[in-house]
């Protein structure tokens, strides 16, 4: 009888720990297409995530932390492309252009580390309901809505600054860091409302 005690609280405890209570029905890649239904760009989330399926399986939580991956991706190789821009504008543009540049360029480096920074924090949240899930999904969603603002300030910059010619270079790269770092914060939402909503 003991023996049947203890392992029934063992799989008590190990449901709890358990990285979503979302349903493991269907594939992971249905799964990732499920959840990328509840972004603000589905298409493009789905584009992105898709090969990760089989890491992510059906794990709310891996998915996030993948999408955050991904944007930290997207926006280094989005910032290595404006510094190639910022040094044509240096050579042939005006001043003003040049500047709108860099400040582009600046936002778009903070961007890098608060998404990776996001990234490397979801692997540090702790079982759901508990404090450190509770500090560490804070933290995650806060740098990834910084990584957001910034990466909408040098959309503003450029646009308000930068001639035709620079913003339909630049735009489109930067356009689309947004929508995927918009994507990543709607699945990290997701992880926290489900854990929350499942421990209220």
């Amino acid at each position: 009888m003991a023996q049947v005690v203890a392992l029934v609280a063992f799989v008590l405890m190990a449901a709890s720990l358990c990285d979503s209570k979302m349903t493991t029905t269907g594939s992971p890649t249905d799964f990732v297409r499920s959840s990328c239904s509840a972004t603000r760009y589905p298409d493009l989330c789905f584009r992105c995530l898709a090969s990760y399926a089989p890491a992510v399986h059906h794990s709310a939580r891996h998915l996030a932390r993948a999408a955050l991956s991904v944007s930290a991706d997207r926006a280094r190789s989005a910032s290595a492309y404006i510094t190639q821009e910022a040094a044509a504008a240096s050579a042939g543009g005006s001043l003003r252009e040049a500047g709108a540049v860099r400040d582009c360029l600046d936002n778009m480096a903070d961007s890098v580390d608060r998404l990776r920074q996001s990234a490397e924090e979801m692997g540090r949240v702790g079982r759901a309901g508990s404090a450190s899930f509770a500090w560490h999904m804070g933290n995650v969603r806060t740098w990834c809505s910084a990584a957001l603002t910034d990466e909408n300030t040098c959309l503003d910059s450029l646009s308000e600054h930068g001639s035709a010619a620079l913003r339909a270079a630049v735009r489109p790269k930067v356009l689309e860091v947004a929508q995927v770092t918009s994507n990543a914060l709607a699945l990290v939402d997701r992880v926290w409302s489900k854990k929350a909503s499942n421990h209220n």
